[in-house]
């Protein structure tokens, strides 16, 4: 899944070692969308992407991310992970306003008009 916005808040990473002696780190953020009606998403990016993908308040970025739940006792939590953060700009290509794209749809080209062609004889009485 892909959401656009701009990074509002960047919260201190954490780390740790699991029970099985493995070091952890997660850098946390929150972005907001820049709809009609913002909306605050908070994401993190775990383990080697939290150093992959460093960002800062302000950027405009396309967050691709994963939706997970897990139950703990008794209780459900939702956590957005991202894998893939591109930042406003970065890695696209210049975009023209010359013609739309529809999903590599190209309408095909308009017939010219025909020419105008003026009656031979002033005489012809037919109306077309």
């Amino acid at each position: 899944m892909e959401i656009k916005g701009k990074v509002i808040l960047a919260l201190p990473e954490q780390s740790g070692t699991s029970k099985n002696g493995n070091s952890w780190k997660k850098r946390e953020y929150v972005l907001e969308t820049q709809d009609t009606y913002p909306r605050k998403v908070h994401f993190d990016f775990f383990g080697e992407r939290a150093d992959q993908f460093p960002l800062s308040v302000g950027d405009d970025i396309t967050l691709s991310f994963d939706i997970e739940s897990r139950e703990y006792n008794g209780r459900w939590y939702t956590s957005i992970r991202g894998w893939k953060a591109e930042k406003a700009g970065a890695g696209a290509p210049p975009t023209t306003m010359s013609e739309p794209s529809f999903g590599g749809y190209t309408a095909p080209e308009a017939p010219a008009a025909p020419p105008m062609v003026q009656p031979a004889d002033e005489n012809d009485d037919l109306p077309f």
